[in-house]
């Protein structure tokens, strides 16, 4: 089955910059859509940014933008998000998701996506 697992999480002050990485295992869908989400305690989990895997668009969550970049390595089945200007409010736990197909146009959330990694912390401390 598939299998995704994220790295790269940890403490930061504000301001800071980390980079997450994710890897799919048995991952053999010709198309793709990738996504990055992030989740705290007691909120929904939402979606920072997604990547459709031949190149066609990014999208990114208004609070991230200009500040997050989200990009691939097919070859490798990776996924990664680069985080620069780190806020406390992006403190959360932060998801790699994956589905089989093209990245639908339009609103997208949680529900887009049927493969999930088990998580990595970030913490931003001001």
């Amino acid at each position: 089955h598939v299998q995704l697992v994220e790295s790269g999480g940890g403490s930061v002050q504000a301001g800071g910059s980390l980079r997450l990485s994710c890897v799919a295992s048995r991952f053999t869908y010709r198309d793709a859509c990738w996504g990055w989400f992030r989740q705290v305690p007691g909120k929904e989990r939402e979606g920072v940014a997604r990547i459709d895997s031949d190149g066609s668009m990014t999208e990114y969550a208004d609070s991230v933008k200009g500040r997050f970049t989200i990009s691939q390595d097919n070859a490798k089945n990776m996924v990664y998000l680069q985080m620069n200007g780190l806020k406390p409010d992006d403190s959360a736990m932060y998801y790699c998701a994956a589905a089989g197909v093209h990245c639908f146009r339009g609103y997208w959330d949680r529900w887009s996506f049927g493969f999930w990694g088990p998580g990595t912390q970030v913490t931003v401390s001001s």
